[in-house]
């Protein structure tokens, strides 16, 4: 009786050493599998989240979506009234028509006045020419009348050759000093030609900077034109829309919100224990709360600069008696690589739509660096 009792006693232990080391084996194993993964489920699905404004003041017209809705990238959200936009645009066409108009005059008056500078500076320099023609002529004619005068005194000439010579002496003045005049008033009016034609020059100028000026005016009336259409930044979810139709709206006011939903990625905040593990380019296993069974892939992309204490509005003073130790967080930004197919349905996929703020839990495979 007491040999069977012994022997139930040696198999119930034998059993138990059995599950013992079963149950060890499992732990280690556990621990061995775990030790090479991150994990936390303080992460969110982020995205980019567009404020629409608008860029002129008028009256909105039209609202071409419906609150919630899909839109595609390009697609018109809003029409605002163009009625002033296009007077505007109409003006600003018609003043640089003007101010190009100008500009030929200039041109052609300051082509007009370089000629008859050209013109007079020619006649100038004839004038010249023409004065050291009076001039040898005067010399000629002194000549001879200090000749006729001294073979006058011993009667070698007529009285009337002398008169003769006389005469051509003092019109050979007379034309010397009308050359000498005619020179003087033909460089005064080059000179003043010459001024003519460089305000001219000066007029072309101002009239290119007017034209520029114009040219500048109606880009930005073309400009506030096409603000009049307000289109959509990304494809996305159109919400929080903030205005009505008839609304009087101002520039830079917000109109509404896109949500983008093709660019997407985990922000993920780890214990500030777990960060000497995890590196930018390891792999990551994601999970949806809102979807369960399904599965994304990403890999760590980057690590945050600070803690998220230190980009809060008031941080933590720690230089105080009343410290408490508390365990940081620190942001991880994953990236969305793939997704894998969804275990619980038979045709093994389902509809989901990602949406900016959505909880979700991650897995970071370390491969147990930083042991």
């Amino acid at each position: 009786m007491e040999n069977k009792t012994s022997k139930g006693n040696r198999k119930a232990l034998f059993v138990v050493v059995i599950i013992l080391m079963a149950s060890a084996g499992a732990g280690v194993f556990y621990w061995i599998r775990n030790a090479a993964y991150e994990t936390t489920d303080d992460a969110q699905i982020k995205g980019n989240i567009y404020s629409v404004r608008g860029g002129v003041t008028a009256y909105l017209n039209k609202i071409c979506f419906r609150d919630n809705q899909r839109v595609e990238k390009g697609d018109t959200l809003f029409v605002f009234d163009t009625a002033s936009l296009v007077a505007r645009v109409m003006q600003a066409r018609a003043a640089l028509q003007n101010a190009r108009a100008g500009l030929s005059i200039s041109d052609i008056q300051s082509l007009s006045n370089l000629q008859h500078a050209d013109a007079s500076l020619q006649t100038a320099l004839s004038g010249k020419d023409a004065i050291a023609s009076a001039n040898a002529q005067l010399t000629k004619a002194q000549n001879d009348f200090s000749r006729d005068e001294e073979l006058l005194k011993i009667n070698a000439i007529t009285q009337v050759q002398y008169d003769g010579d006389k005469a051509t002496l003092e019109q050979a003045r007379a034309s010397y000093s009308q050359s000498v005049h005619q020179q003087r008033a033909a460089s005064l009016t080059s000179t003043g030609l010459k001024s003519q034609a460089e305000a001219a020059h000066h007029q072309i100028t101002a009239a290119m900077a007017l034209v520029e000026e114009r040219e500048a005016a109606l880009q930005l009336a073309e400009e506030e034109l096409s603000h009049a259409f307000v289109l959509a930044p990304c494809t996305g979810i159109v919400t929080k829309r903030s205005v009505d139709e008839s609304q009087y709206v101002l520039a830079g006011q917000s109109l509404c919100t896109v949500v983008d939903e093709q660019h997407l990625w985990i922000t993920a905040n780890f214990k500030e224990t777990q960060l000497r593990k995890i590196k930018p380019g390891q792999s990551v296993n994601i999970r949806v709360d809102a979807y369960p069974g399904l599965e994304l892939k990403g890999k760590v992309q980057s690590l945050g600069g600070a803690t998220g204490d230190a980009f809060s509005l008031i941080p933590p003073d720690n230089a105080t008696g009343n410290f408490i130790k508390v365990t940081q967080r620190f942001p991880a930004r994953i990236q969305i690589t793939s997704f894998s197919e969804v275990k619980n349905k038979p045709d093994g996929r389902i509809d989901f739509t990602l949406f900016p703020g959505l909880s979700a839990f991650v897995k970071v495979k370390t491969n147990g660096s930083g042991n």
